[in-house]
């Protein structure tokens, strides 16, 4: 039930990363770590997609989430290798090809992107 999408690819990860639903992202990755290897966790949470190709990164930055964005950027240091942070969180991009650079840019969070554009520097 907590990995499962609707008909758009949706997962209750997104949902929480898009309103800010702090405490049900953080129970989703307890239950996660309890209960799914780490290369399932990296598929089914911090890489899933949904139909549009839209990580929780994604929306997270488009909607002025840091304390979600600020989350998954932790637990991404703990499961993905640099190549998978670099590659397939921060500069992943939808279907049409935008990255949550792009979001964060076009919705003026220029604060998001100093701040992990120097975390960049650091993994």
């Amino acid at each position: 039930m907590l990995l499962g999408t609707d008909k758009d690819g949706t997962t209750a990860w997104h949902i929480a990363a898009r309103w800010v639903y702090s405490e049900i992202l953080q129970r989703v990755w307890e239950w996660a770590k309890e209960n799914l290897t780490k290369d399932e966790i990296n598929e089914k949470l911090l890489l899933r997609t949904d139909k549009n190709g839209t990580t929780a990164w994604h929306i997270a930055a488009g909607w002025v989430n840091s304390e979600v964005l600020q989350k998954v950027w932790e637990w991404a240091k703990e499961n993905l290798t640099k190549e998978q942070i670099n590659n397939k969180l921060l500069l992943s991009t939808d279907k049409d090809g935008t990255t949550a650079w792009h979001y964060a840019a076009r919705d003026g969070n220029s604060e998001i992107l100093q701040m992990y554009g120097s975390g960049l520097k650091r993994i």
